[in-house]
């Protein structure tokens, strides 16, 4: 088993019952491959973990913010608590070398990892909540996700990439953006789609995804930096 005790030392929480937090690193592939353990994989912690943590971050938003409407406090909310940046925090509190995974997740540390790893960041919670109540979960979440929301506020990350820069290009250069399929590879069942994002002729960036959708948004973000729009 992983040297919990050093976890919980980071994170300034010691458990109660060390067998919740050690819950919380299960991943279901470990299980399916070790189903003698008599261990439960983490999926019921990280249904009460997303629970705790939005009601936390919505507390957190209502206070931080008393002039700002409900449609945009949504935005910051959903810009906050998202599997990108969740996964950036569980990295840096070093989740990633508590986990316990199958082999063949241990080898896989592209995009399923972060997923992962944010879901391994919400079933924590929901293992502080379990063990020591909704305070210190909640203080748990404030000291280590919400002060991400200041340059998600000042870069105005919580605007929507493609109408924030449909906006912006019409503001500047009375036009619209428009999006060309620049490429598109790999099997039916498994799309990997590169799209341009065009003012007029001008190709200003590049983005890829899974789906059109996907990689438009990305094309957006990219339009977005090289403009220096972020800013």
């Amino acid at each position: 088993m992983p040297d919990f005790p050093s976890f919980e030392k980071a994170i300034g929480v010691t458990f109660r019952d060390r067998g919740l937090l050690t819950q919380a690193f299960i991943h279901r592939s470990y299980i399916n491959e070790n189903p003698n353990t008599g261990l439960f994989h983490n999926e019921r912690f990280e249904f009460l973990g997303d629970a705790v943590l939005e009601l936390a971050i919505t507390k957190f938003l209502f206070d931080k913010y008393p002039n700002v409407t409900e449609g945009e406090l949504t935005s910051y909310r959903s810009a906050l608590v998202n599997a990108i940046i969740i996964s950036e925090v569980a990295s840096e509190l070093s989740m990633n070398e508590y986990l316990l995974l199958s082999k063949g997740e241990q080898k896989d540390n592209g995009k399923a990892r972060q997923y992962i790893l944010a879901n391994t960041y919400e079933a924590v919670v929901g293992a502080i909540y379990l063990d020591q109540g909704y305070d210190v979960a909640a203080a748990f979440i404030i000291k280590t996700l919400a002060g991400r929301i200041d340059e998600i506020v000042r870069k105005k990350l919580w605007r929507d990439a493609k109408s924030y820069i449909q906006e912006l290009a019409q503001e500047h250069y009375s036009l619209t953006p428009v999006y060309k399929v620049m490429k598109e590879s790999g099997p039916d069942h498994d799309k990997q789609f590169t799209v341009g994002i065009f003012f007029g002729s001008e190709h200003i960036a590049s983005g890829k995804g899974k789906s059109k959708q996907e990689a438009e948004t990305s094309a957006a973000e990219g339009a977005l930096e090289k403009k220096g729009w972020r800013e």
